[in-house]
């Protein structure tokens, strides 16, 4: 999906033959004359992963770099989240044996993302450079890593699938290195339990701790790492909060300032080439020129609802993302206005969301343990649950079956972890006053609080009580993937993703389409420069992350296509600068 230049952009075409500069709507020297002006050779518009990995990248090559970024903490989507990071071929999973190799991460990549019509010039460019992405970060920076076993790739039957996974995570952070920058850092989007310390890896079996011996001690070893970092005096850190912490302590060893509270307004153009950036700072309209480039690495636009109801699929808003707030869309409309195109603007990194009070609940491990099914409106199933996440979603939209609803049994909830939920405890009373959640001791009971079929209800838990007697999903073959089994119970037989839902009471969660992010962006080539609507380079303008164009088109290869990507862009357009 493309945009035709705007006026604004016209404009900027014009002024650029004539030298004129162009800010907002303004035209002339005067807003630059009482603009604030300082200098470097880049500008990075955003301090997430991908803005940061950039701006460490500028700054080990030599050149002046400063990150300017919205929001009041540094961080972004990535501090919020569980931070895999999918980059085939990295040192971290080499080292631990895992049989990667350039072929066959490039038959998978392809596999997944090629129908999509992502360009094999751009998986090579990503291929290429992603693992001197993470050998960098580990030696310019206190981030190191972790494979995270088992986590499988998405798809592992296609070609150069890995179903024990290519996924990594960062390794354990002393969150004391930021020093007062520790306060400035964005939180968790699920803190880590208190007096713990999980890695994203853990949560699988934290799920499963009061019904599986591993899940116990995993349980009692994130304790123990606990007292272990205390007993250091270290401040211990893990996933998201570890990987923004030690890229911003990156930042800070390599001299990059990073300017918080400093929202982009607009990008400086000169004679058809980008030369700066306006920003606000502390209420003074700032020049920034950048004598290389200007990166845009803003995030996406989730929390933009006027953008989301032009170019996504109702029903969609805002309430259902879990992306970080100041992701609203600057670095996408400042790409536009200077005649930028867009590609995938439609579609998001999606996942099955239930909208509870207060923030939406992002579901992984919920709706594929046993025991647990998903109808639509007319009370049957639609898809296999176990699936990506971000497919169940596309599903849900082809099929009009928005809101679903995850139905779980009173066994499911003696047994499993749900969110923070602790088993066998019901779920609380404002998730029920939210219409959330509906709870009845009978199957008639529970469809008619849904608003659904009884009848239809009835045969559909019926058909699925039978195919989990007999270990195989008839209908969406759940189950039959190594990835639908990661986030399942292994004492469960004959299919560790299935049981029969028979012991009241009945529970239904109401399932909307959540996201992590918005996944369309500025159109980019291989070196991360921004293209415009007739496909030319735009000179000096970069863009990686969820700014950008998403390598992985309308797939998803792995845990971390958004995180890998993102980052190895990053790096990508700071060498290139």
């Amino acid at each position: 999906m493309s945009q035709h230049p705007t006026r604004r952009a016209l404009l900027r075409g014009t002024a650029a033959a004539t030298g004129l500069v162009i800010f907002g709507a303004t035209e002339g020297a005067a807003e630059a004359r009482a603009a604030v002006t300082q200098e470097y050779d880049v500008i990075v518009i955003g301090a997430g992963a991908a803005g940061m990995v950039a701006a460490l990248t500028a700054a080990k090559r030599g050149l002046s770099t400063l990150v300017v970024e919205k929001a009041a903490t540094f961080g972004g989507s990535a501090a919020r989240s569980g931070a895999g990071i999918w980059v085939p071929g990295n040192e971290t999973i080499l080292a631990a044996g895992v049989p990667d190799t350039p072929a066959k991460a490039a038959a998978y990549l392809s596999a997944v993302v090629s129908p999509s019509g992502v360009p094999a010039a751009k998986q090579t460019a990503f291929l290429a450079a992603g693992p001197a992405m993470i050998s960098f970060v580990v030696r310019h920076s206190p981030l190191r890593f972790r494979w995270m076993e088992g986590y499988s790739d998405y798809y592992p039957e296609l070609p150069g699938g890995l179903p024990n996974g290519r996924s990594i995570e960062p390794d354990l952070f002393d969150g004391n290195l930021l020093g007062p920058e520790l306060a400035n850092l964005t939180p968790a989007y699920i803190p880590v339990p208190a007096g713990e310390v999980i890695f994203s890896a853990d949560y699988k079996w934290l799920n499963l701790a009061l019904v599986n011996a591993k899940g116990a001690a995993v349980a009692l070893e994130g304790a123990a790492r606990w007292v272990a970092a205390k007993a250091r005096g270290i401040e211990p850190l893990t996933m998201g909060q570890a990987l923004a912490g030690a890229l911003r302590v990156g930042l800070a060893q390599a001299g990059v300032p990073v300017w918080l509270n400093t929202p982009l307004t607009d990008l400086r153009v000169e004679a058809g080439r980008v030369t700066g950036a306006l920003v606000t700072r502390n209420g003074t309209q700032t020049l920034l020129r950048a004598r290389r480039g200007v990166i845009l690495a803003s995030g996406g636009f989730e929390h933009n609802g006027a953008m989301r109801t032009q170019y996504q699929e109702q029903p969609i808003g805002t309430d259902w993302t879990v992306g970080a707030d100041s992701n609203t869309g600057d670095g996408h409309r400042a790409g536009l206005q200077v005649g930028a195109a867009v590609e995938f603007m439609d579609d998001a990194w999606w996942g099955p969301a239930i909208p509870l009070p207060g923030e939406p609940y992002f579901c992984l491990a919920e709706r594929t343990l046993p025991g647990s099914l998903i109808v639509n409106q007319a009370g049957r199933r639609f898809v296999n649950e176990a699936a990506p996440y971000s497919d169940v979603v596309h599903v849900m939209y082809a099929q009009d079956a928005i809101p679903a609803w995850l139905v779980i049994d009173q066994n499911y909830r003696n047994r499993y972890l749900f969110k923070d939920i602790p088993p066998t405890l019901d779920f609380p009373g404002s998730w029920y006053q939210a219409g959330a959640v509906v709870k009845s001791w009978t199957w008639n009971g529970l469809a008619a609080k849904m608003g659904v079929p009884a009848a239809a209800f009835s045969s559909t838990l019926l058909r699925f009580n039978t195919f989990a007697f007999n270990g195989r999903d008839l209908d969406f073959r759940r189950g039959d993937s190594a990835y639908d089994h990661y986030f399942t119970d292994p004492a469960v037989v004959p299919n560790s993703c299935l049981a029969p839902l028979l012991l009241p009471p009945f529970y239904a969660l109401k399932i909307v389409p959540g996201d992590l992010g918005t996944k369309g962006g500025l159109a980019t080539d291989v070196h991360a420069r921004v293209l415009s609507t007739s496909g030319a380079v735009i000179p000096g303008l970069y863009a990686a992350g969820n700014a950008s164009s998403p390598l992985m088109g309308r797939s998803y290869a792995g845990a971390g296509s958004t995180l890998g990507p993102a980052m190895t862009f990053g790096h990508i357009a700071a060498n290139h600068v």
